[in-house]
């Protein structure tokens, strides 16, 4: 079966909004989701919390999730708090 990717775009702004529906919406997604995180500036413990529930369903439905456009200071914290092995690395 093909890998079919889905993009979605997350603002910095609405990031936990974004990820608990695109969870929503794991069920129809085969393959692998893109998510642009070109717009995010930085993250605040309810993103985190959020990224690591959704990568957390992703795995349970066998969705690899990509993020994309991640900025260093982003990506940082992404290490920091130990999220980034959860996730692959696009640009």
């Amino acid at each position: 079966m093909a890998m079919i990717p889905v993009l979605l775009n997350i603002g910095e702004k609405c990031v936990v909004p974004t990820l608990q529906e695109a969870a929503e919406k794991l069920d129809s997604t085969r393959g692998e989701v893109v998510l642009d995180f070109s717009s995010v500036g930085r993250i605040n413990p309810g993103a985190l919390r959020a990224m690591e529930e959704f990568a957390s369903v992703a795995d349970g439905k066998g969705v690899k999730v990509v993020l994309c456009g991640v900025r260093v200071d982003v990506y940082k914290v992404l290490k920091l708090t130990k999220l980034a092995s959860r996730f692959s690395f696009g640009s």
